[in-house]
């Protein structure tokens, strides 16, 4: 992975210090909290409902076991003894001091970790496949073009202030894992006629107001990628409304435009810097290239004794079924450590748990890990034949949870039990649910379903690419939750579509239940959750959870006959 330089050291020691004078100025009036403000956000501190959350940079998921260490560290030192893995590969504590930050900020330094642009109106953490280098479908290694973009992101001094957060994605594989059509920029690596390039896509995002991003330039050469997303965020910075905060997103500037008309007015900027002294060289990929070569693979992995662990051990069977991806290498495979234990807060992880898994990470993956948009850790480059070793290990520590890609691997923001903004609390609708689904036969028996929960509209959990969407709404300060159903990720990526009036919070189980017993009743053998969904349409599951129920004009009326 990515080592920093002599230039990289530099500039993140340098701004700790000068974080911690603008914390010294702040605690002696010098500074008041609204001149703060700005300042700690841009060094990922907010001020959530109990306490500051400090949000940490995870770029492209990828980190080092020196790391994860150090985040343990961080946080029996200064936090709880836990962190939350969010949606976009940040590792966020949210019991901090903020006097205790520019001395975390400083532990994180000597690492090669920060915070800069994990919050504020800026150009935000770089996210990817989780898989990338070693998925088995992958068409290029996007890693060494997402560090390119990260160097050129950190701290570009014409987008420090833009109308809103702009977030990046990049996808490099076959199928398509890190939701890219809902960035404010998408990009796939793709090759033609022997020829690398990215299909660039802009204009998406989740959150209030959710659009699927649209193509405003099917082939760049990957040489002009950093000058046509100058030529993106110059138009946007330029264009994009200031003047409210609900619609400042790059979304709304594409779609008040057109896409035909934002993507000329791009094309314009284009021309102006098009082969500019931004525009990448072979030499300069090779250079970061040099950072992800791949590890020293044994290339005479004996397998035979893993094959008997998987027929004469049926809980190791599931874990391996469930847990482990498709590898490049022969005999290896990538391991999803489970951090949906049921009864847990999704992507919570304690600081034991990450000491272990950087103990496995050394001694079964080459020293690195990955996290992922899911809330999960991986392991990318695990041998078969240490599979059992590392399957036990897990299980003891609360990792094997082996329900990836099920029903109880929810996705999940903090929620209104941390989080400021949330109208509803996200964590207690996920245990419930895990707790009605807690047959692990029941939950096979199902098949693979996303079931994603936001605690508002800003849409943390992505609800609305979960096959099952939860939102929190907040109805006469009353916490009442939204179904949808039918979104999801991938190139096929679509929106969930809302079910109807929402339900009270001890509903929810209930709710889950109904909708799956319609997909029992209703699946043909060959088919998954979605398969039947788009087939026989939203009304039998609005049916079955409706049924005996009265709303809209109905309930009006029995109000008003009461």
């Amino acid at each position: 992975m990515y080592k920093y330089d002599a230039i990289d050291r530099q500039l993140i020691t340098e701004r700790v210090e000068q974080f911690r004078d603008q914390v010294s100025r702040w605690q002696s009036g010098e500074l008041t909290s609204d001149e703060f403000r700005p300042l700690r956000l841009q060094n990922g501190l907010y001020v959530q409902r109990h306490a500051p959350m400090l949000r940490i940079a995870v770029p492209y998921g990828m980190m080092n076991t020196a790391q994860l260490r150090k985040l343990a560290f961080v946080a029996r030192t200064y936090d709880k003894g836990y962190g939350h893995f969010s949606t976009r590969h940040n590792m966020q504590f949210n019991w901090p001091k903020i006097e205790d930050c520019p001395d975390i900020l400083g532990h994180l330094a000597d690492v090669e970790m920060h915070a800069i642009q994990t919050s504020g109106n800026c150009l935000r953490n770089i996210t990817t496949d989780q898989f990338a280098g070693v998925a088995a479908d992958e068409v290029i290694d996007p890693r060494p073009l997402a560090e390119i973009l990260r160097q050129w992101t950190t701290f570009h001094p014409e987008f420090a202030f833009l109308p809103r957060k702009f977030k990046i994605a990049i996808s490099g594989t076959k199928e398509d894992r890190a939701v890219t059509w809902f960035h404010d920029i998408g990009l796939h690596l793709q090759q033609q006629d022997g020829e690398t390039g990215f299909r660039v896509i802009v204009g998406g995002g989740l959150g209030r107001t959710p659009i699927r991003g649209q193509i405003v330039r099917p082939f760049l050469p990957w040489q002009h990628i950093l000058t046509y997303c100058e030529a993106i965020l110059r138009v946007y910075n330029r264009f994009g409304r200031r003047d409210n905060a609900y619609k400042a997103r790059i979304k709304i500037l594409v779609q008040a435009l057109g896409v035909d008309a934002f993507t000329q007015l791009v094309e314009t900027e284009w021309a102006q810097i098009k082969d500019g002294p931004a525009t990448l060289t072979q030499a300069e990929y090779d250079r970061i290239a040099a950072h992800f070569t791949a590890p020293a693979y044994d290339r005479q992995v004996d397998a035979s004794a893993f094959a008997n662990q998987i027929e004469n051990d049926k809980a190791f069977a599931r874990w391996v079924e469930r847990n482990t991806h498709p590898h490049q290498v022969a005999g290896y495979v990538a391991v999803t450590l489970s951090l949906k234990q049921h009864g847990a807060a999704p992507g919570d992880i304690s600081a034991d748990q990450m000491d272990l898994v950087a103990d496995l990470a050394d001694q079964y993956s080459f020293g690195e890990l990955r996290v992922s948009h899911e809330q999960n850790v991986i392991l990318a480059d695990v041998r078969k034949s240490d599979l059992h070793a590392v399957w036990q290990a897990a299980k003891g520590a609360g990792l094997a949870t082996p329900n990836i890609g099920l029903l109880t691997a929810i996705i999940c923001c903090p929620g209104g039990d941390f989080c400021d903004l949330a109208n509803a609390k996200s964590i207690p609708i996920a245990n419930a649910i895990q707790a009605r689904f807690d047959n692990l036969d029941y939950l096979f028996d199902i098949g693979e379903i996303d079931l994603n929960i936001s605690g508002c509209m800003n849409a943390c959990g992505h609800h609305h690419v979960g096959h099952i969407g939860v939102l929190g709404v907040d109805k006469n300060e009353a916490e009442f939750y939204q179904v949808t159903l039918g979104g999801r990720q991938g190139y096929d990526a679509r929106l969930g579509k809302v079910i109807g009036p929402s339900f009270a919070a001890e509903e929810m189980p209930d709710v889950v239940e109904k909708i799956i017993s319609v997909y029992l009743e209703n699946r043909h053998p060959d088919e998954r959750f979605l398969d039947t969904f788009d087939r026989i349409g939203i009304d039998p599951f609005k049916n079955r959870v409706y049924e005996g129920r009265a709303h809209g004009k109905a309930k009006t009326a029995q109000k008003e006959a009461a």
